[in-house]
């Protein structure tokens, strides 16, 4: 489309620029170098952006800008161009006879295949006074940027979202009067242009619309088939559904949420779509996109919908783990994205401190500007209690610094405690208090340990706490053999409403250190244990009650308790109501199983028979199993059934019963393999 004629009247086309760029905002950056390439020509600007991001929109703006500048305009489409040389030579041949054209070309990805013809056969031979404008949605092969040659002639010029005060300024534009319904819409669509305007363009038409607006169908159908568009295969739009989800994808992701799928080539070809974005961890698309491909599937296929997430939450779990202490945060990050219930402006209220701190591993050196920090954040008490941990305990620190500056935001520490000591407990009245509680309510069990965490920022306004609590979780998850945790917040601190609602138990006492109070929010992991918590807060669609995780899952038995409870479970081995009312159908070893009773039986019989495979515990195991597994009506006729002395009976059942006992009190302390 020409827009500047021989007749010298104006056209319909500029017409329609002008009521265009009338509802245009931002692109100040953009705007400028183009004013610049008019002044100077001999230019080439290569503007790329994802689909909607205002691509089009721009290359209006600069066709209006340059017959401003009373210079020839030619816009070009590569969606009705087809990619053959010739007719693109034949549309654009106006820039070859004129210094002051100004060559346009939009939906460059659609005639992609033309870039090396047009960077080495076509470009060269223009005027050195024109100027051309590329914009699509791929950037553009790195042989440009390479080539010396273009140095100084090829501009490249990524766009990205609006800004938040440009975000509003369009709805604005777009005639969005109302507060709440526009940021309902900011809510959606973030700075992303296109999702702005449809989304507006639907929303004042609904009188109904109001702060609780979402996008209907129409609009999310609309908003798929302009940024994402088909796909190769349902190969394809399931791992573009896991990236929905996911706050960041790798291909080790992809593998295990879609194993029968091609996880490489998957990987491969996300990486390469415009509306992704590349980081050290993974990708991630735009939010827009991220929001439209989760709203289609959990309205079109809600029950897919609930297994991806299903599937993916188990990756995650599985994987904080294993990974390296580095990669924590991150891992239990991604779990919590799963769970988040709103949004704001997208991708600013969830991972904002990434970007602004870092997590760093205590040294020692440390010491004093850690110390100075929990003085100022909270009394010269705690600061002491930390100087005496940060000796004995460095590795138990984490601290977290301001990107910018390096300067020290805040400090997380998660005591490892095996024994209680009363030097411990007189420089720390919150670790005072935790093993008084423990002991009380259910002592540690040999090779068990409690831990203690706290939590101080400088700026109590920074939300930076939230990645400390990651960090907590973690920690929960990863340590081996761990009783009880303990978390100490000062009793006036918001986070009081966050513990109250997500952890097992608030202790009555508070605990007191200088003029500072505290409340001491904590958790037996034995009774409670970390799997079956963080499903339950993963899987919640509403805050949870925290009436409904105040009684513990499990018994918590001490070895004597545990090995009675073994002894009656055998003699009741086939009597399924006193079986009921043993307490190891609480017990760890039965944990998770539906069938709580029978899953006792078995476990007892098979622990018999496992016995039985150890050739030097032949004569326990015969005792056993004719006592317990054939049904002896006395122990006196199982004697005469194996043909035993009674005395000698008794030695082998007696032994045999102690094995047992100790085998199963193994798997209670360190877990079973088929739980």
């Amino acid at each position: 489309m020409r827009l500047v004629n021989d007749q010298g009247f104006d056209l319909l086309g500029q017409r329609l620029l002008a009521a265009g760029n009338g509802a245009f905002v931002g692109r100040q950056e953009e705007l400028a170098a183009f004013s610049a390439a008019l002044r100077c020509g001999g230019r080439v600007l290569f503007v790329h952006g994802p689909g909607g991001v205002g691509k089009s929109a721009l290359l209006r703006r600069l066709a209006q800008e340059a017959l401003t500048a009373e210079r020839s305009v030619t816009l070009l489409d590569g969606r009705t161009l087809g990619p053959s040389p010739a007719a693109f030579e034949s549309a654009a041949e106006t820039v070859f006879a004129d210094e002051r054209a100004v060559l346009l070309i939009d939906s460059f990805e659609d005639i992609q295949s033309l870039e090396g013809w047009l960077r080495e056969r076509f470009l060269p031979r223009i005027p050195v006074g024109a100027l051309v404008v590329l914009a699509g949605r791929v950037p553009p092969d790195l042989t440009w940027q390479a080539d010396p040659t273009w140095a100084g002639t090829l501009m490249v010029m990524p766009l990205r979202d609006l800004s938040p005060a440009e975000a509003a300024a369009l709805l604005e534009a777009r005639g969005v009067a109302d507060g709440s319904l526009r940021e309902s819409l900011l809510a959606f669509a973030g700075g992303h242009p296109l999702a702005l305007s449809l989304g507006a363009a639907v929303a004042i038409k609904d009188e109904r619309a109001s702060s609780r607006w979402t996008p209907a169908q129409d609009v999310v159908a609309t908003l798929l088939d302009q940024l994402v568009g088909d796909v190769p295969s349902p190969a394809h739009r399931h791992a573009l559904e896991v990236c929905a989800q996911t706050y960041i994808t790798t291909e080790d992701l992809l593998r295990a949420v879609l194993p029968d799928d091609d996880a490489a080539a998957l990987f491969s070809w996300l990486r390469r779509l415009p509306f992704m974005e590349s980081g050290t961890p993974g990708l991630h698309p735009h939010d827009v996109v991220r929001e439209i491909l989760r709203a289609d599937l959990s309205w079109r296929d809600p029950q897919r919908y609930a297994d991806l997430r299903q599937r993916i939450g188990g990756h995650l779990m599985a994987q904080v783990r294993t990974v390296a202490d580095a990669d924590v945060l991150r891992v239990v990050g991604s779990m919590f994205y799963l769970r988040r219930h709103r949004r704001s402006l997208p991708g600013r209220d969830f991972w904002h401190q990434e970007d602004d701190v870092y997590e760093e591993v205590f040294q020692i050196g440390a010491t004093e500007n850690t110390v100075a920090l929990v003085a100022e954040a909270d009394s010269e008490e705690s600061a002491a209690a930390v100087a005496f941990w940060a000796a004995r305990q460095p590795e138990a620190f984490h601290l977290y610094r301001h990107a910018a500056t390096g300067e020290l935001a805040g400090v997380c520490v998660w005591l490892r405690l095996d024994r209680p000591s009363d030097v411990e407990a007189a420089a720390d009245p919150v670790v005072a208090a935790a093993w008084a509680h423990a002991r009380a309510v259910a002592p540690l069990r040999p090779g068990e340990h409690l831990s203690v965490g706290r939590i101080w920022v400088r700026d109590a306004n920074q939300g930076l706490s939230s990645v400390m609590e990651w960090r907590g979780v973690g920690h929960s998850l990863r340590s081996e053999r761990m009783a009880w945790s303990f978390m100490a917040v000062p009793a006036d601190d918001v986070r009081v409403g966050y513990y109250r609602r997500d952890s097992p138990y608030e202790l009555d006492e508070h605990c007191r250190m200088g003029d500072s109070e505290y409340t001491l929010f904590a958790h037996d992991w034995r009774a409670l244990p970390a799997q079956v918590w963080l499903e339950r807060l993963m899987s919640a669609d509403t805050p949870t009650d925290a009436t409904s995780v105040r009684e513990p899952e499990l018994a918590v038995l001490s070895q004597a308790e545990f090995t009675e409870a073994v002894r009656k479970a055998l003699r009741h081995l086939s009597r399924t109501s006193e079986l009921a009312a043993n307490p190891l159908v609480r017990s760890r070893l039965v944990a998770g199983h539906s069938d709580p009773v029978q899953a006792l039986r078995r476990r007892l019989e098979e622990a018999i028979h496992t016995l039985g495979q150890d050739a030097r515990a032949s004569k326990l195991h015969r005792a056993l199993d004719t006592t317990y597994l054939r049904g002896a009506p006395t122990q006196e006729a199982a004697a005469e059934r194996l043909g035993l002395p009674f005395t000698t009976y008794r030695r082998h059942l007696t032994s045999g019963v102690e094995r047992i006992c100790e085998e199963l009190w193994q798997r209670e302390l360190y877990g079973t393999n088929d739980n």
